[in-house]
């Protein structure tokens, strides 16, 4: 049996971030369990993304190309991933944790007679096996998950849990893999989108956050500033988006977007459970808040206990100095 095998998610030639946080996962399980780690990558016409991954430290890169995975279908991604992993048998089969990924990952953990454990947050060894630490209770509670019996296994990776750039540089030979796939039932339609103004915080470097915190609407452009001075993108804690203060599309947590940006600040945030779920993974985490017992500063790399409307104006009065503007 082989190693790690780590599969890449790709949209139209465009790689998703998380798919590069997903490998850096890859990478550092495989070093610990004393075995090799390779990559694939599904689509049509997926030569140059193959090639993309081929200057990383990896054993063997699978370029597995079908005209039918030109556009992402469940029977096809299963059909065509189902041989590979028949052909490799690796131990472990790491996905990141996307919608996509959630899509069709059970059914090809299925039809290999194995099951998938989603949304992991952190690994480790112990014994020379596996541990996959997952959240449970939406975050309230962390769960190791033992694996046992013959591979593969398989496992989702959450977003922010680990970081892209620590994937290691090296070269490896690209091996493309062209599969035989059979019918496909299902007809895919366009991405959804919640709407024109929909954003990806995912995607984003620097998230300024707001929270109750704020008070009313009407404060909001208070925290805007920041977020304007900065280039950040503007985002929330629940209570926000549910009073309609800001759209629902900017809210982070369980129930919203996971965010892994180099900085997050948390403005008038108090920190519950359900908000740290998405965005603990954040590089640098700032946070504002008066009541100096607030759940955020538990994790927060930077705590500022005041009033934010004292301190975030002050803040972006020296932010402005700092630019010359």
């Amino acid at each position: 049996m082989s190693g790690v095998l780590v599969v890449m998610e790709q949209r139209g030639g465009v790689w998703n971030r998380m798919s590069f946080e997903t490998l850096a996962a890859g990478q550092e399980i495989s070093k610990a369990l004393g075995c090799g780690c390779s990559a694939a990558v599904a689509g049509d016409a997926v030569a140059g993304l193959a090639q993309e991954l081929a200057a990383k430290a990896l054993d063997k890169v699978y370029a597995v190309e079908h005209p039918l995975l030109a556009g992402y279908t469940p029977d096809g991604f299963t059909a065509a991933l189902a041989a590979l992993i028949r052909e490799t048998n690796p131990r472990l089969v790491l996905f990141p944790h996307t919608y996509q990924v959630r899509d069709y990952a059970p059914k090809l953990a299925t039809r290999l007679d194995r099951v998938l454990v989603s949304d992991v947050i952190k690994t480790r060894v112990e014994g020379g096996e596996p541990i996959l630490v997952r959240l449970l209770f939406q975050g309230k509670l962390n769960g190791d998950v033992r694996l046992s019996g013959a591979g593969p296994h398989f496992a989702s990776i959450q977003a922010g849990a680990y970081r892209a750039e620590n994937v290691a540089a090296g070269t490896a030979a690209v091996e493309t893999v062209t599969p035989t796939i059979g019918e496909i039932r299902s007809k895919p339609q366009a991405p959804f989108r919640e709407g024109a103004r929909a954003v990806d915080l995912t995607t984003a470097e620097i998230i300024v956050s707001v929270g109750r915190g704020i008070k009313e609407k009407e404060n909001i452009p208070v925290v805007e500033e920041l977020a304007k001075a900065l280039g950040a993108e503007l985002a929330a804690s629940r209570p926000i988006c549910d009073n309609g203060w800001l759209p629902m599309e900017r809210q982070v947590g369980s129930s919203g977007q996971t965010v892994a940006p180099k900085m997050y600040m948390a403005i008038g945030i108090s920190g519950a459970i359900q908000h740290l779920v998405g965005m603990k993974g954040s590089k640098t985490i700032v946070a504002i808040n008066k009541d100096s017992n607030a759940p955020i500063f538990e994790v927060a790399d930077i705590g500022v206990v005041g009033d934010l409307f004292e301190v975030v104006p002050a803040l972006v009065e020296e932010i402005k100095k700092a630019k010359g503007a």
